[in-house]
């Protein structure tokens, strides 16, 4: 049986993103929740063949704009990479993980998926001049 869930990315409150992700298994964890989600969204972005990567980390050489990350040069990217920025990015507190308005502090912390499961990655913004 398939297990889904949407995940939406928050900023400041603003939802900026959503993506349903699909599981066989009713229990992941928060590492699986990551790599599932970054794999997804690289999938995505290399079989458009270029524009705004709009994904969870951004990739190396790309600029931040408003839409995602811009790619100075087209090219494909690599999930894996991509997959252990995600996981650097949530050990340095990147971005928070809120599941059912729960934090998830720990790679290995298993998350159950019901049908009314809330995931949000929260990025933070760094304050000026702080």
């Amino acid at each position: 049986m398939v297990t889904s869930v949407t995940v939406r990315d928050e900023t400041l409150g603003e939802i900026t993103g959503e993506l349903t992700l699909e599981f066989l298994t009713e229990r992941v964890t928060a590492r699986e929740l990551i790599r599932s989600r970054v794999y997804q969204e690289v999938t995505e972005y290399n079989a458009r063949q270029g524009g705004v990567f709009r994904g969870l980390v951004r990739p190396h050489d790309a600029e931040r704009t408003r839409e995602g990350f811009l790619l100075h040069s087209h090219r494909l990217i690599n999930w894996t990479e991509q997959y252990e920025s995600a996981v650097a990015a949530f050990e340095k507190t990147g971005f928070l993980i809120l599941v059912d308005d729960r934090q998830i502090t720990d790679l290995d912390t298993e998350i159950e998926i019901r049908h009314d499961t809330a995931v949000s990655f929260l990025r933070l913004v760094p304050l000026i001049g702080g």
